[in-house]
Order: structure tokens, then C-alpha cells, then sequence
């Protein structure tokens, strides 16, 4: 790809400052301590906190495309404390204590992120204001309510449920507030970051396509890397891998932007910098007010394709595009006719059980992690951490957390795959149908309820 090609990606890859153009692949076969599968988030905060554990170590990352092409460049810049599975699912999993310390590192990661962006020298236009969940139905309300309740249960998150005369959005009946969510421009952080491990010495090579792995090396189209440590951080892009194929199903998720908007009229829709924004229907969706002052809009809606498949055409799906500007209309009327100005998607990473991992093999020395549905901007943080520690032999709390070493199922064999995946997704779309012509909460959504993480 070239680089006005990838900067067709998104609107992140079009407004990151500095050259897109690839750098130099794999030259033949190396030796390193240390061989990093995908130059995203995971991949490079692990990195980043492998040489504060250990400056001495050679670290290699190999990326098929650039540092940044996946999740991690296109996502939707919610630096949240969310885990893909709810508190209350993590403690019928693991235990309340377990659940609590799991929450806990959720929440701290969030201002990691900011901290060790600015210590890497990384403007990624962070600004902390907070998530607002409109309720906008008596159902939605009510869920609102019990979302406050169940964290003041957990002592942990300072949620807080407000009424209507606090939000904006159309026919608002309140919502819930999370302050610990901070917005940031993905690709900016995901790009600075590649260069900041750069300099501080990690070798990133990309145009650099992984074949395999196994115990002390990873075969790619350029050469063989051999190594004491292999770590595994594709995310969506697991099952390109034919030793994980059924190990994270890629699920497409997909966003627009529009053109700037004045000030004056955020200020009339409530919603300031640092703000983050949902409701409370079940076939999501997520917006942020860009640096900009721009909407940067996306939810879920496009279907997964058989067999795992990943393709560039995918990334666009002109209905879902119509769906996402009627939902933001919706939302937000006052908004007029203002322009979409970008529209992209991507594969983000599900395991079977909706719960992610940060796992390490200490007889293989393989470790990876993901299965972060959605919610990785943050959790690639608190994975590299975790992986850091792991690889190091490092005795920390993070190595205690119930996500280690956690083992997901793995998913059906096609077309089963296809089939229930797809299944879901209707699930949803009815589920917010069934809920608006009952007024009752969706007896669907509490059927799927424990397929997806709560």
C-alpha cells in the first residue's frame, strides 16, 4: 500500500502528523531476545515497558502492513476503564476479590495511558472528561440506574446517574456518568508510541507478513527471526494465523466522522472536550468529540464473514454508514446537515466467552493477549504491563489479576462460527426492537446475556 493508501484507512490515519510510508521489512534471518507478532497497541506497550523492566533487551517488531494499520489506529478513542466482561460476570468467574483487583487495574490504567504517553513525548490529544450514557427510554433509564448501583456495590468506579435537566441528547431521560474515561486520537497515540520505542532502541520492521511461530521463533516472508521470547499480539487479526484460526473471531466494527462543528453548538449539545458518549441500546454505539470539534461516531452492525475472513472491502459497508449518521441525527438534531467527512471500520478481536487474556507460557516462552472486544485502548496497556512482568519474572499485583493465563474456549468450527456470530448480531437489533414496542426490558437481550460478558 502506498501512503496515500493508508491514509485512506480512517480519519486518524488521514489528520496523524508525519510520513505513513512504510518502514524497511525484515532484512533475512535475525536473532533477538525478544520477537513482537503486530506492531498495535499490545504489541508496542509491551515493548515500551520490556525496556523499563529490562533496557538491555533486543526487541524486534514485525508488522505485515505499518505500526498502527489495525484496531489500533481506527478505533474509536475511548480510553475507558471497560473490561469486555462486566464486573458482576468476573465475579461468578473469579471470585469477588478477583473481580474488585480487576476493576481496580481497569480503572488506573486509564491515567497510565495519559502518564506514559506524555513521558513518551506522545500528544495523542488526550483530554479526561468522562463517558455520558444517555438514557433515553424508561428501559434505558432504569439499566442506567442499575449500571450506578452494581459499580457503588464494587466500591471501585465513582459513577454517578444523572436526570434529564443534565443531558441533551433527544428525549434524554437522564443518563449514567463514568469520569474515567478520557478521550485521545488513536493513531496519533499508536504512532507516537511506535516511534518513542524506536528511539529507545526497538527494531520495528514492517511490510513484514508472520507465517507461524513456535518456541524461540517466528517464520515470516522476509526471513526467520529466532529468539528466547515470542509474543503474540494480533487482536483481530489472530485467525490470519492457521494455529489460531479459531482462537478470536474478527468482528467488524464501523465508524464515520463529520466536518467541524462551532463551538457554540457543542456547548447547546452539552458536550465538552474529554467527553465521551453512548446510550444504552444493545447494538452499540460510541462517539467522542474530536480535538477538532468534529463527531467521531461508530457502532457495530456489519456481519462477521465466513471462516474468519478479513478483507479490505469489509471496512466499508455504505448501510451501516446510513445507519451511523441516522443514529448520530437522532441523537443529536441539531446537527443539521452537517457533512460526514470520513467513513472506515475494521476487525476488532472476540474471544469465545467475551473475556480477554494476558497469558504467558513460561516452558515455551510464548505469551500473548487480546480478545479485547472493543475495549483496547486502554486494556493494551495494562496487557503490555502484564506482559512485561510475566516475561521478566517480575512480581507484581498485575500477575495476580484474573485475566492471566486465562483460557477461552475456542469457537465453533464453520459454519457454526458463521452462523452464531451472525446470530448474535440480529439478536441485538431485535432486542432493541422488542424493547421499544413493549417498554419492557428485552427478554432476547437477557438470553445473550451471558454469551456477552454479563
Amino acid at each position: 500500500m502506498t501512503e496515500r493508501e493508508y491514509r485512506a484507512l480512517s480519519f486518524w490515519h488521514a489528520t496523524v502528523p508525519g510520513s505513513l510510508e512504510p518502514r524497511e521489512p525484515l532484512p533475512g534471518d535475525r536473532e533477538v531476545d525478544v520477537a513482537i507478532i503486530g506492531g498495535g497497541l499490545t504489541g508496542l506497550w509491551t515493548a515500551w515497558y520490556l525496556l523499563q523492566r529490562d533496557p538491555a533487551l533486543r526487541i524486534a517488531v514485525l508488522e505485515k502492513e505499518t505500526a498502527g494499520f489495525g484496531a489500533s489506529g481506527r478505533n474509536g478513542g475511548w480510553c475507558s476503564a471497560l473490561f469486555p466482561r462486566s464486573t458482576s460476570s468476573l465475579e461468578k468467574a473469579h471470585g469477588r476479590d478477583a473481580a474488585i483487583a480487576m476493576r481496580r487495574a481497569m480503572v488506573a490504567t486509564v491515567d497510565e495511558v495519559g502518564r506514559a504517553a506524555a513521558a513518551a513525548g506522545v500528544d495523542c490529544d488526550w483530554a479526561k472528561a468522562g463517558t455520558i450514557s444517555y438514557a433515553r427510554s424508561a428501559v434505558q433509564r432504569a439499566a442506567a440506574s442499575a449500571e450506578v448501583n452494581d459499580a457503588a456495590g464494587y466500591g471501585v468506579d465513582p459513577l454517578e446517574l444523572w436526570g434529564a435537566d443534565r443531558v441533551r441528547a433527544a428525549g434524554a431521560l437522564g443518563a449514567s456518568f463514568d469520569p474515567t474515561c478520557a478521550r485521545v486520537h488513536p493513531a496519533k497515540l499508536v504512532r507516537g508510541l511506535a516511534s518513542a520505542v524506536e528511539k529507545r532502541g526497538v527494531t520495528i520492521y514492517e511490510q513484514t507478513e508472520v507465517l507461524d511461530y513456535a518456541r524461540g521463533i517466528v517464520r515470516t516472508t522476509r526471513g526467520t527471526i529466532r529468539c528466547s521470547t515470542v509474543v503474540v499480539a494480533l487482536e483481530g487479526y489472530t485467525a490470519t494465523l492457521a494455529q489460531s484460526r479459531r482462537a478470536v473471531l474478527p468482528l467488524y466494527s464501523l465508524m464515520i466522522s463529520t466536518e467541524p462543528l462551532p463551538d457554540s453548538l457543542w456547548d447547546e449539545l452539552g458536550i465538552a472536550h474529554g467527553n465521551t458518549f453512548a446510550d444504552f441500546r444493545h447494538l452499540l454505539v460510541y462517539g467522542q468529540r474530536t480535538a477538532d470539534n468534529r463527531f467521531a461516531f461508530g457502532g457495530r452492525g456489519a456481519r462477521y464473514h465466513l471462516g474468519s475472513a478479513i478483507r479490505p472491502q469489509y471496512d466499508r459497508v455504505e448501510s451501516v454508514f446510513t445507519h451511523l449518521r441516522a443514529a448520530l441525527a437522532e441523537l443529536f438534531p441539531a446537527i443539521g446537515t452537517v457533512e460526514v467527512s470520513h467513513r472506515w471500520g475494521g476487525p476488532l478481536g472476540v474471544t469465545r466467552d467475551w473475556h480477554a487474556t494476558a497469558s504467558f507460557d513460561p516452558a515455551t516462552r510464548i505469551a500473548q493477549a487480546g480478545g479485547y472486544v472493543g475495549d483496547g485502548l486502554s486494556t493494551t496497556n495494562l496487557a503490555g504491563r502484564t506482559l512485561a512482568d510475566l516475561i521478566t519474572g517480575t512480581d507484581s499485583e498485575l500477575v495476580g489479576l484474573p485475566w492471566v493465563n486465562y483460557p477461552s474456549p475456542q469457537w465453533e468450527r464453520e459454519p457454526l462460527r458463521f452462523l452464531g456470530a451472525n446470530a448474535g448480531l440480529a439478536a441485538m437489533t431485535v432486542a432493541d426492537i422488542e424493547e421499544g414496542v413493549t417498554h419492557r426490558p428485552s427478554l432476547i437481550a437477557r438470553a445473550m446475556g451471558s454469551l456477552v460478558g454479563h
